[in-house]
């Protein structure tokens, strides 16, 4: 193996084929491909950081210094320090030399790239009942999806509401909630302000302020309210 086959060829090999934009829309020629969200992309280098992170932590673990494993797989300091903050992508052979001075096997460098992308699929009707605060005021919950990674938390809730339900206006919890109506009619209460929500129809709001539905117009009601929050 040459120092020609870096760690670049790996992420080739990893990487999906991406869909050609011009051949969806020719309008767009070479531009490049985005979704409509805002959200930021991938960061660059993210095997090379994971590599780095993963040879640091066994580094450490050993109890040996920058300088110590430079030597050990002859290595410079300087690039040893670039490695491990994921600055360059080295050569396979480069990591093979790494893993040799760690008494490790290459494939556990590689293994920290791996990363986990949780997703969550839940068949219609299937959602899991979950017992809420307004659950007393005969509110229906049905939690419809849960990831266990990342640094928010997402709840999607589908709630309805039947005859004989009634009106709580004291939910108060931390983060953000948006709330899609579907069925029936109801005046729902954020904080000072009221409105009146019909399929449809949509709130996003600090779910900081006490918050909840103030008048049920027109039963049964469903709707759907998803909570995010910063995982603690």
């Amino acid at each position: 193996m040459t120092t020609h086959d870096t760690v670049e060829g790996r992420k080739q090999q990893m990487k999906k084929p991406k869909p050609d934009p011009s051949s969806a829309d020719p309008q767009r020629g070479a531009a490049e491909y985005r979704t409509g969200s805002n959200a930021p992309q991938d960061t660059e280098r993210s095997l090379e950081r994971a590599l780095g992170a993963k040879i640091r932590a066994i580094r450490r673990e050993r109890d040996l210094s920058v300088s110590d494993l430079s030597s050990a797989s002859n290595i410079s300091a300087g690039m040893m320090s670039k490695i491990e903050n994921g600055q360059i992508s080295p050569s396979l052979s480069t990591l093979q030399s790494i893993a040799g001075a760690l008494n490790v096997p290459l494939s556990l460098l590689f293994a920290a790239s791996e990363q986990r992308r949780d997703c969550s699929f839940v068949r219609a009707k299937q959602g899991v009942a979950i017992e809420r605060r307004g659950s007393k005021a005969g509110h229906l919950y049905q939690l419809l999806g849960h990831v266990i990674g990342g640094e928010v938390v997402v709840e999607p809730y589908l709630i309805s509401l039947q005859e004989g339900a009634s009106t709580h206006t004291a939910f108060q919890h931390a983060g953000m909630e948006f709330i899609y109506m579907l069925t029936g009619e109801v005046i729902y209460r954020h904080g000072d302000n009221s409105y009146r929500l019909r399929p449809g129809d949509s709130m996003l709001f600090d779910s900081g302020a006490l918050h909840g539905p103030e008048t049920l117009v027109k039963l049964p009601m469903t709707y759907l309210s998803i909570i995010v929050y910063p995982r603690s």
